[in-house]
């Protein structure tokens, strides 16, 4: 463990973060994890066991030392305010593998003593329909802070904060690469909620003098996290699932990327990297890698998709 007087964060290697699993049972079977992982994510037994075992004992603990700090407020202040929920944000580029630990922790979460109520949100549902990002020219800039409806996200985690017991958000189809008209997803009163999503870390754009007292998404977490990876790897790890999307979701009958299907591994390799290049690099340099040491805790991955070392912020 590398422990520097002057840095905000403690370094850990991978063995020395296996270790702080303790005596924590294992939870998932290989049949769980497969399901869970994402299309090109290197996810096992043993990563579960070293990297997201360990990290979900430390939320627990976080979760758990806040509901109690929670009640002690409730006595000295003679209230019977209701519980909220422990908020973790879940921050990082496209194709780093956010939405598989997402769905891993999530997992692992709620089978901790009491077995803790814990949903998912994905911000992905907060983009502005293709029909509003067209009509303000911004279909090109799909993923970046400009092309969410903050204000929308902030009213939902707000409502949760608020102690509201059911709460709606909008959902996204990545077959139709549009929001889901109609439909939504209920988050019912959790004991944990994981808000995953690339740009979850902003903070708030000054646009005007006023807009210095505006808040951002990152004001409703309780803890954070960014999932980190040299960019030449993100970029292939890019490149590869959208290789294997040509293949499959691609194909479907109301995908939007339907033009694409079928299509050689030489003109997925070009049209890939074209999009990376134009879109998700300026994206990862603007708007997404400098957040990075705004969260509590980066996970950093190698060549493999294998977590190698993490930084967890000082208390």
């Amino acid at each position: 463990m590398k422990n520097q007087d002057f840095t905000p964060y403690i370094e850990f290697d991978r063995d020395e973060w296996a270790k702080l699993r303790s005596t924590a049972p294992m939870t998932m079977t290989e049949k769980e994890i497969e399901e869970l992982k994402g299309l090109n994510d290197v996810l096992n037994l043993e990563e579960v066991e070293d990297i997201y075992l360990p990290l979900s004992r430390l939320l627990y603990l976080h979760a758990k030392a806040t509901r109690e700090l929670y009640d002690s407020r409730n006595t000295f202040l003679r209230t019977k305010i209701k519980k909220v929920p422990y908020i973790i944000g879940i921050a990082g580029s496209v194709a780093v593998g956010k939405s598989t630990m997402a769905r891993v922790l999530k997992t692992l979460l709620s089978r901790w003593p009491k077995q803790p109520k814990v949903d998912l949100l994905t911000t992905d549902g907060f983009l502005y329909p293709n029909a509003v990002l067209e009509k303000r020219g911004i279909m090109d800039k799909k993923g970046f802070p400009e092309s969410y409806d903050i204000g929308k996200l902030l009213e939902v985690l707000s409502e949760l904060k608020s102690g509201k017991e059911s709460v709606s958000a909008p959902i996204y189809s990545h077959i139709t690469y549009d929001v889901i008209n109609g439909k939504e997803q209920i988050i019912e009163n959790p004991d944990i909620l994981i808000v995953e999503g690339i740009n979850v870390l902003q903070p708030p754009k000054r646009l005007d003098k006023k807009a210095v007292d505006q808040i951002s998404v990152s004001d409703f977490f309780d803890f954070s996290i960014y999932v980190d990876a040299a960019e030449e790897n993100i970029f292939q790890w890019y490149v590869e699932r959208f290789k294997i999307l040509k293949d499959t979701a691609f194909r479907h009958e109301h995908s939007y990327f339907k033009k694409f299907a079928g299509i050689d591994d030489k003109e997925a390799y070009e049209m890939a990297k074209s999009i990376w290049d134009t879109i998700n690099k300026v994206n990862l340099h603007e708007n997404i890698l400098p957040t990075r040491y705004r969260s509590d805790l980066i996970l950093s991955k190698g060549d493999h998709h294998l977590v190698e070392s993490i930084k967890m912020r000082k208390i």
